[in-house]
Formats: C-alpha cells, sequence, structure tokens
C-alpha cells in the first residue's frame, strides 16, 4: 500500500500553487472571506460535506468512510497579520498591510491536502472533521467556533493541530505531552492626567511620568510577585501619550501582553497588575484603569495522544527527526480552547533552516516552506489512518 507522504508528494505542485495563492491573498481574522471561499470550494470538490459560516467564517468539512461511530477533528488557521510584507516574491501579499508571517497559509494547505488524500483513499473507519479555524491571532477564533457548537455539531473524540517551527530543519517535528504553550492575555491601561505647559508641569499631573513609572513598577510582578520557578513574562509594548513638544497631556495609554504556564499565575499577574496600576497613579494624583484580557489558554496536550501523534510522525520520517520532549513555549495559541474542550495534541514540523524560511514568526520576511508542505499534510494523513483504524479495531 502507498504511504500517505508518497502518495501525497504526487500531487506537491498544486498543493504549493495553493499555498502562494493564499499567501498572495491574506486576510485578517474574520475577513476570511476569499480564503474561506477557496477552503469550502475545494473541499466540496474532494467529495466533503462542507459547513460554511461556523464561527463567522470558519469552514468545518466532514468525511465519512465505513461504519465506526468513532470521529477526529483535524485543525488549521487561516488568518494572517496586520504586517506590511518586506519580501519580493512573485506571490508577495497584493493587500498591503496584510501578510500571512505566521505560515497560515501553509497550515490551510496542509490540512486541504489530507483532505484530498483522505477522500480519495478512504483508508479509515469513522468521520474526519476538518476544521478551518479563523482569528487564531488574538481576536478570539477558537472561542467563537466552540460558541458555535463546535464539537456538538461536529462531534469529535480527539482533536489534532500543527504549526510551522522557522529554524528547524524540513522533514522535523517536536512535540510535548502536558502544558507545552503559554496562556496569553492583552491588556490596555489608561491614564487620566491633567494636562498643562510644558513650562509649568507644576499645573498638571503628568501621565508621561506615570507611564514610565507604572512600565517599570509592572517588571516587578515577575521579579517579585511570581514564584521564581513559575515562567511569566509581562510585556509594555506599546506608551501613547502627547502629540507636542511644548504641551503635558491629560492622557496616556500603554498596552502589552502577559504570559504564564497556569491560569493560577495568570490570575495572580492580573490582580497584581490592576494593584499596581491603580495605586501608581494614584501616588501621583492621576487615575488609571486596567483592561485586561485572556485571550489564551495554556496549551495542555493529552498525553497518550501526544505519543500517538509522535509515533505517526516518527513511522514517516524516522525518531531521530523527532523531538518527543521539546521544551515549553512561551508563545500562545487558542487552539489550546479547542484542546480544552476535547482532548488531543498539537505538533510543531520544521519550517527550514535559511533564509526567509527561518526569519521569526510575525517577521515582515517570514514565508512559509512550500517543501514542508506533504511532510504536514501526511503527518495529518497518517494519523487519521492510525488513531481511526486503532479506534475500531478496539471498538
Amino acid at each position: 500500500m502507498t504511504r500517505p507522504l508518497d502518495n501525497i508528494r504526487a500531487f506537491h505542485d498544486e498543493l504549493t500553487t495553493w499555498r502562494r495563492d493564499f499567501h498572495a491573498h491574506p486576510e485578517i481574522g474574520f475577513e476570511e472571506e476569499r480564503t474561506s471561499a477557496a477552503v469550502a470550494a475545494k473541499l466540496e470538490k474532494f467529495g466533503c460535506e462542507v459547513h460554511r459560516n461556523v464561527g463567522k467564517t470558519g469552514v468545518v468539512g466532514v468525511l465519512r468512510a465505513g461504519n465506526a461511530p468513532q470521529s477526529i477533528g483535524l485543525r488549521a488557521d487561516m488568518d494572517a497579520l496586520p504586517i506590511l510584507e518586506a519580501n519580493d516574491l512573485p506571490y508577495r501579499s497584493r493587500n498591503d498591510g496584510r501578510m500571512h508571517a505566521c505560515g497560515h497559509d501553509g497550515h490551510t494547505t496542509m490540512l486541504l491536502g489530507a483532505a484530498k488524500y483522505l477522500a480519495a483513499t478512504r483508508n479509515f473507519d469513522g468521520t474526519v472533521n476538518f476544521i478551518f479555524q479563523p482569528a487564531e491571532e488574538g481576536l478570539g477564533g477558537a472561542k467563537a467556533m466552540l460558541a458555535d457548537d463546535l464539537f456538538t455539531r461536529f462531534p469529535c473524540d480527539f482533536v489534532y493541530g500543527m504549526h510551522n517551527m522557522p529554524g528547524h530543519p524540513v522533514g522535523t517535528f517536536a512535540i510535548r505531552p502536558g502544558t507545552m504553550m503559554a496562556a496569553g492575555a492583552f491588556f490596555d491601561i489608561f491614564i487620566d492626567g491633567k494636562g498643562s505647559h510644558g513650562a509649568r508641569p507644576e499645573d498638571g499631573v503628568d501621565p508621561v511620568i506615570i507611564a514610565a513609572q507604572m512600565t517599570m513598577a509592572l517588571q516587578t510582578i515577575v521579579s517579585r510577585n511570581v514564584e521564581p520557578i513559575e515562567p511569566a513574562v509581562v510585556s509594555v509594548t506599546q506608551i501613547h501619550t502627547g502629540a507636542a513638544y511644548n504641551v503635558v497631556p491629560d492622557n496616556a495609554v500603554l498596552r502589552g501582553t502577559a504570559r504564564a504556564f497556569s491560569r493560577d499565575v495568570m490570575a495572580l499577574i492580573e490582580s497584581n497588575m490592576r494593584r499596581l496600576v491603580e495605586n501608581v497613579a494614584a501616588s501621583f494624583g492621576a487615575r488609571a484603569r486596567l483592561d485586561f484580557r485572556d485571550l489564551f489558554a495554556p496549551l495542555v496536550n493529552e498525553p497518550e495522544e501526544t505519543q500517538v501523534f509522535a509515533d505517526v510522525v516518527a513511522d514517516m520520517v524516522g525518531e531521530n527527526n523527532v523531538d518527543p520532549k521539546r521544551s515549553r513555549v512561551l508563545g500562545s495559541e487558542d487552539f489550546s480552547f479547542m484542546l480544552e474542550a476535547c482532548p488531543g495534541a498539537y505538533i510543531n514540523i520544521g519550517n527550514g533552516t535559511e533564509g526567509s524560511h527561518a526569519a521569526p514568526l510575525h517577521n515582515p520576511r517570514y514565508d512559509f516552506n512550500d517543501a514542508v508542505l506533504p511532510f504536514g499534510a501526511a503527518a495529518f494523513a497518517a494519523l487519521v489512518e492510525r488513531k481511526l483504524a486503532r479506534m475500531a479495531s478496539n471498538a
């Protein structure tokens, strides 16, 4: 029997064409109209039952084979980022200020490749739900699909996801059981001071000074409130205030992100941040309020499903090319909410070690490596053949 990787390599050129088309037409979260339409059209052509507008712009394709009641979900994200692309490529973004700088164009294509192969071969017993998720980049796409009754409408015994890994060789994979990625939050801090002439600061309450003091004070949360053995991050990434050289402004806004590997630590960060924000402002005679938004849960892989996924890719590329105990990552991923609702696992796939393929995620010079496409598609396909066949034999 032909292995999935060998079979999928036969239409590698087609996958590359799809991926580059997605790359050239990036759409940010909940605006993936063109992308969703293209995905739905391809799934219908393969013979899948297609459901549109799941979680606003999400798509789910359903494929059944045999009579087994078991089902699994395979998920890919579709959205791009609000970044101006710096690459000079024939397929560079045609939507200025929008770019696939995280590889979701590749993720979408790999899942479509798996769907095409599985629809043609039907070498499994059960149901596969191909989940194409919108708005992963901090806009709550996973939550939107879950709120739209994703796992009630499309029951899954297990769900699996995949993300590319720049700087790692093509044909390599990495995964770990348990907590693999961090919870993530975004925050806005609004400081209300009192404006004055820049030459008479005593007439006002300077929000610039308060913003500077607050930025430094927030760094003590990790160093003095979080247990030293618990990794955590609080980063102020934006300070907005003022518009003139000689005017002390009325207001300032701080924005940033917090990361931690547990909900308890994230709650501790929020409570201490709220205390610091209010009291630092009050000490200067100002007021401040915090808007703290939990956007990502910790991503937790179910140990048994982690081993299954690791075994599947090891059979495909060899054990030496699979890291089954990769280090934890302080980045976040909203697939975590799907894993809270349904057990499963999430794996990383190498994106290459040179040029734009090794550029960091969310970088204007990043590009997904088309050489990866057959490996990712085959990993999903082989997982279906292994998992559903195994489940069917145990039924």
